[in-house]
């Protein structure tokens, strides 16, 4: 048997801290530190503890060239060698691919065919969140309790060293003045208001939809949006959650950019529809009653067919997102309404409710829109002009 290291291993040497309670009692230091270390692989998806003879295994063997089972065990001992096997650090390459050997050696070459930059794969494997709730670490703590928390803010414009005098510049007004003074984050949501059925395709055709396409080759396409994106590769998908829209049914679907369709994937109840809603947002009740949700996906095989083990590859999928969003809000406000983005979700179980792996999806954030509540708000929004939070300054 042949082996080799996973294509994407980072070491974390942790420490935790906890009371030394002997030399409290002893009056002496109180904290003890502690370290051990984990092994962060991308293909596996999860922390793994070692110890030094596995670090010792893993330092001696490549990612590349394939060793022989019996001169890594002489070396290290075969118990730590099969350990390290078992866990999908070392993998074989003659595993059988209905294995449990084999489907890690088949994660493993997922990670290696889609290009990822090393880091970038570590990074979005390793910030998603699974099951976060209200009563599992989401809080949304107020304005007062986080200065009453952190103290001051650093102050909301950076101070240069300039070498002259500031220039003042003009205030020209422009035809989108109207729609961009307008926009806000809508953060109380009528949850008995659906969206008509014409508002909600505009949002999404004008955002997410082709309005052309490009033949770069027999075989290659490439899509003009509304907004720029990364090498014109436009990686981003829409998975639509439909709450309350006129003429459609509640659930989860794709939009189609080309062919301006809703294409159904998960029909659910309203309450079911609410409760993913709630779910996808990590318990922000205060976004979840918007009457649409868009997750954007980036499409990592799309993205980095061109951009190869690159370091801004990942930047740029993120930015598209943003990208996109802002455009989604424009639309929303030319239609009097509020809309939302927000990365606080809960990737992996987006991931499930959506049959996406990982390594091929970045689920990299949720926006949405719905019909304002009237009255008394529950949540600040930062409308211009308004005193909501703070007094608007002259």
């Amino acid at each position: 048997m042949n082996l080799r290291r996973c294509a994407v291993l980072y070491l974390e040497p942790r420490e935790e801290l906890d009371i030394d309670w002997a030399a409290l009692f002893a009056g002496t230091s109180t904290l003890a530190a502690s370290t051990r270390w984990l092994a962060l692989a991308p293909h596996l998806d999860r922390e793994i503890e070692v110890d030094a003879a596995d670090l010792a295994a893993l330092a001696a063997v490549g990612s590349s060239v394939w060793t022989a089972h019996a001169d890594l065990a002489q070396r290290h001992g075969a118990a730590v060698v099969d350990r390290l096997l078992a866990h999908g650090l070392l993998l074989a390459e003659d595993a059988a691919p209905d294995s449990a050997p084999g489907a890690l050696r088949a994660r493993d070459d997922t990670l290696r065919t889609l290009h990822w930059r090393p880091l970038a794969a570590l990074a979005h494997t390793f910030s998603r969140w699974h099951d976060v709730r209200s009563d599992t670490g989401m809080e949304a703590p107020s304005f007062d309790e986080l200065l009453e928390r952190h103290g001051n803010p650093p102050p909301p414009v950076q101070q240069v060293a300039s070498i002259g005098a500031a220039v003042a510049l003009p205030a020209p007004t422009g035809f989108l003045d109207e729609v961009l003074l307008r926009r806000y984050t809508g953060r109380n949501y009528d949850t008995s208001a659906s969206l008509p059925l014409a508002v909600a395709a505009r949002l999404l055709q004008r955002t997410f939809g082709a309005q052309e396409v490009r033949h770069i080759g027999p075989h290659a396409n490439v899509l003009k949006k509304t907004s720029p994106s990364g090498g014109g590769l436009h990686p981003v998908e829409a998975f639509v959650l439909v709450q309350r829209v006129d003429g459609l049914a509640p659930g989860l679907y794709h939009y189609h950019p080309v062919d301006n369709t809703l294409q159904p994937l998960r029909a659910t109840t309203p309450d079911q529809a609410a409760a993913l809603a709630l779910q996808m947002v990590a318990d922000q009740y205060w976004l979840a009653g918007a009457a649409m949700q868009v997750v954007m996906v980036g499409r990592v095989e799309r993205s980095f067919w061109k951009y190869r083990n690159h370091q801004k590859a990942y930047r740029a999928m993120s930015l598209d997102a943003g990208h996109l969003s802002q455009t989604f809000y424009l639309l929303a406000t030319e239609a009097g309404l509020p809309a939302f983005i927000t990365a606080a979700i809960n990737d992996i179980d987006i991931e499930t409710m959506l049959e996406l792996d990982h390594l091929r999806h970045a689920v990299i954030a949720v926006c949405g829109c719905g019909v304002a509540a009237s009255g008394e708000r529950e949540m600040v929004e930062l409308r211009y002009g308004e005193t909501g939070l703070g007094q608007v300054a002259e």
